[in-house]
């Protein structure tokens, strides 16, 4: 894999904000030709540092839905056992992210869920069956003060 170069993290930060932009317009804003923009863009592709291109929608906009992050404990004898915890998390939806955590906590994840009244239900009846969780603590997001996908660049 090459090193990126600065015109490499530029175009990186572009699609980052709005992937939206044809290589005609990414290269106008480098002031650069198209082919050698389009090429950037297709080696970052095939190098898999462009994971791929989605469309994020306003959660807001489409329904009354609640975050909820879950913070817990892993009932794992063996390493391998957590093998389990992971097939599990990957089947539902609802689980919008899911870090494995180093000091107090085992993990934390990120849920959506319809409402508040829906949580008891979904907890009960997903979370709770979840292979390998031992306790869980549950923050309900009161206000999104901040929240991006575009990743900084560290030199």
């Amino acid at each position: 894999m090459k090193a990126l170069d600065p015109i490499d993290k530029r175009i990186l930060k572009i699609l980052q904000e709005d992937a939206s932009q044809n290589v005609k317009e990414i290269a106008s804003e480098l002031n650069m030709t198209k082919t050698p923009v389009y090429e950037r863009i297709k080696r970052l592709t095939n190098e898999g540092i462009i994971e791929k291109q989605v469309a994020i929608v306003d959660r807001k906009k489409i329904s009354t839905s609640i975050i909820v992050f879950l913070t817990g404990s892993l009932d794992v004898k063996k390493f391998e056992e957590i093998n389990d915890f992971y097939e599990a998390i990957e089947n539902i939806p609802e689980i919008m992210e899911c870090y494995l955590m180093g000091g107090e906590t085992d993990f934390i994840m990120k849920v959506i869920c319809p409402g508040l009244d829906n949580y008891h239900d979904f907890y009960s009846k997903t979370i709770a069956t979840i292979p390998r969780i031992g306790q869980i603590k549950s923050s309900f997001v009161i206000n999104e003060v901040k929240k991006s996908t575009v990743l900084p660049f560290f030199e």
